[in-house]
């Protein structure tokens, strides 16, 4: 029962990555096609089969209600998907790096759903908010992955669901922000005006990305505390200037900066942006290369 629970875990991971690349690609319509223009009323000279006052929508602009549509499917497939894996594998399912970015990429996506329910004007951004988390999803499907069971004795705390959970929320937080400031800077920048002109306006990314910023610092911080905490249940230390400890310290750090600096005349915009991309590099950088080449005390699980 537990080897097909897990197996239906897997199949519903691979359906959410199926259903999130066919919203990038409807969000790429959208794109394409340029900025979906504000709904507008219309009477029977302009379209004969709807109802005055009621108002008509462009094809662009059906395509990326269709793909929001298709990203909360998506996002409730993978929520399944992690909720059987923890069930198949009798413990909480953030024990190894395919669980771990799972749980990444569905902060990430809730994050993005959350964004757009509150301002919809953003929605142009979507083909470039799924395909950082599409990547992600083909590595943590392919070279990542590893098939449910316990975990080595070190993760077998309660610590693991509460330090594991808070990293894996606010790095989706954080990379989303990162997504966003790359965004503002592209905008910003006027280079490659074809793509940039239909990106959502410079200001607008940019609060995005300070206000998920401002939520997802405090759980990071949250979680660096927590792992300390763990640490020294687990190791006799609260720290140890491990690489993925050191790494993750520069990451607090830089986002501390970065916060600093949306409120600091003079490095509000474009350089405040930098310091956020110079933060998401950091995320990246210690979710792959500490996991996988450098070795340390977190090297056998892959995670926070």
């Amino acid at each position: 029962m537990l080897v097909e629970l897990a197996t239906f875990s897997d199949r519903l991971f691979v359906a959410a990555a199926g259903i999130y690349a066919l919203a990038m690609i409807f969000h790429a319509v959208e794109f394409a096609a340029g900025r979906a223009k504000v709904p507008v009323l219309v009477g029977a000279a302009e379209a004969d089969d709807a109802p005055a006052g009621e108002p008509v929508r462009n094809r662009p602009e059906r395509f990326g209600r269709m793909a929001v549509a298709l990203t909360v499917l998506g996002a409730a497939l993978q929520l399944a998907s992690i909720a059987t894996r923890g069930i198949a594998a009798e413990r909480w399912p953030m024990g190894n790096m395919y669980e771990f970015i799972a749980a990444i990429c569905l902060a990430a996506v809730v994050t993005w759903l959350v964004v757009l329910r509150r301002s919809p004007v953003v929605r142009p951004a979507g083909p470039f908010v799924l395909f950082p988390v599409l990547v992600l999803m083909a590595l943590a499907g392919s070279v990542l992955y590893a098939p449910a069971g316990p975990v080595v004795p070190p993760l077998r705390s309660y610590w693991m669901s509460i330090h594991v959970s808070t990293i894996s929320i606010s790095s989706g937080l954080l990379i989303f922000s990162g997504v966003a400031s790359l965004l503002f800077l592209l905008r910003r920048s006027g280079w490659l005006d074809p793509v940039a002109e239909k990106l959502p306006a410079a200001d607008a990314l940019d609060r995005l990305a300070y206000r998920v910023t401002i939520v997802a610092f405090p759980l990071f911080t949250f979680a660096i505390i927590t792992g300390a905490i763990w640490a020294e249940a687990a190791w006799g230390r609260f720290w140890g200037w491990d690489p993925k400890e050191t790494v993750a310290f520069v990451s607090w750090v830089i986002y501390a900066a970065y916060l600093h600096a949306r409120a600091t005349a003079g490095w509000r915009t474009g350089r405040a942006a930098w310091v956020n991309v110079a933060g998401f590099a950091t995320i990246i950088f210690n979710l792959f290369f500490i996991n996988m080449v450098v070795a340390g005390l977190h090297s056998y699980a892959g995670v926070g």
